[in-house]
């Protein structure tokens, strides 16, 4: 009895080394695999979508759009090549296309009927499923930074308007005159939607060359794989030229503008906001990639080129998933838009044909 007792235990002993060693085998390959993937880093971004013709744009003009977006994107990727986080990306990145007139965010925002600047952001982190946002602000520099304030130093994820920008002054935030974000292209960009709104009243014109039918792009945003395998995503906007009421669009609301998951991908959106809302676009995507298996590429055509028209909305999304593929899916005319792997290989576009 006490023989085989102790034959039992030696028996147990035996197969408990080996799986031990197994389990110490697999901690090893897990590890390998780790620092491996701490290579697999990349970031994607958008400048906005719409009617972005070849034809109507001057050489110049489409110079200063690339230099703009290639200055952007290699500040994204420059932190992350460093080892910077996602989310230091992402923020980075944004800011540069906030602080230029050339995109409808920041200092390049649109105007409202009121021919006021009201401005919307919200960012997520893909490792933590935390998520921050602020709307309808009118004296930020950078929203963006102020969303992510929002996630990281309160224990909410959207604040609006007057209350966000009191949360801001106590974190002491410079406000901005509103005189900072006049551009003067804007401007008349917003008489000329007033002239086509009352010709529009007027049944002189119809629907597809109305202003809602011709102002609803804009947006900046990002997404981005740092070394560490997390992901992150941004959206900054100006929203709609000639909207009123304090309408908000899709840029804010994290799942439709914004949305960022480790397990899936990261997604920023720009578009006809009112479309990419009821369609939750950018958790969509990710949701098509958790529970059906599709690929980042499938997932993004399925969203951007069936769904979303489906409904009558357009746009596109920038997009990374975990694996460091990229997607830029619109179903409009043109894209301002770039990407850089870990390679540092640069691809900037802008029209649908490129």
């Amino acid at each position: 009895m006490v023989k085989n007792l102790t034959f039992l235990i030696a028996i147990f002993l035996c197969f408990g080394c080996k799986n031990e060693e197994k389990h110490s085998s697999a901690a090893i390959h897990t590890s390998k695999n780790t620092i491996i993937n701490e290579e697999n880093f990349g970031i994607v971004i958008h400048g906005g979508a719409g009617t972005i013709l070849k034809e109507n744009m001057s050489d110049s003009l489409e110079t200063a759009y690339k230099a703009k977006l290639k200055e952007a994107i290699s500040t994204g990727y420059d932190i992350l090549k460093n080892g910077g986080t996602s989310l230091e990306a992402v923020t980075h990145t944004i800011n540069i296309m906030e602080n230029s007139p050339l995109f409808n965010a920041g200092k390049g925002a649109v105007f409202t009927h009121d021919e006021s600047n009201e401005l919307d952001a919200s960012i997520m982190d893909g490792a933590t499923l935390n998520a921050g946002a602020v709307a309808g602000v009118k004296h930020i520099k950078n929203p963006i930074d102020l969303a992510r304030d929002v996630m990281q130093k309160s224990e909410h994820v959207m604040l609006y308007g007057a209350g966000a920008e009191a949360f801001a002054q106590s974190l002491n935030y410079k406000m901005m005159d509103t005189s900072y974000f006049y551009t003067q292209n804007r401007y008349e960009s917003l008489q000329r939607v007033l002239e086509r709104e009352i010709a529009q009243n007027e049944n002189k014109i119809s629907f597809e060359d109305s202003y809602l039918k011709n102002s609803k792009f804009g947006t900046v945003g990002c997404a981005a794989l740092d070394k560490h395998g997390n992901l992150a995503a941004g959206t900054s906007t100006g929203g709609m030229t000639n909207k009123r009421w304090n309408r908000i669009g899709d840029a804010p609301i994290i799942g439709a503008g914004t949305y960022a998951n480790n397990a899936t991908c990261a997604v920023s959106s720009t578009g006809w906001g009112e479309y990419f809302i009821r369609s939750v676009v950018a958790y969509d995507i990710s949701a098509l990639m958790e529970y059906k298996g599709m690929s980042l590429q499938d997932a993004a055509r399925e969203v951007i080129q069936k769904k979303v028209p489906e409904l009558g909305g357009d746009g596109g999304i920038v997009a990374i998933d975990k694996d460091g593929n990229v997607a830029m899916e619109f179903n409009t005319a043109g894209m301002y838009r770039a990407t850089m792997n870990s390679k540092g290989e640069l691809i900037i576009k802008i029209y649908k044909e490129e």
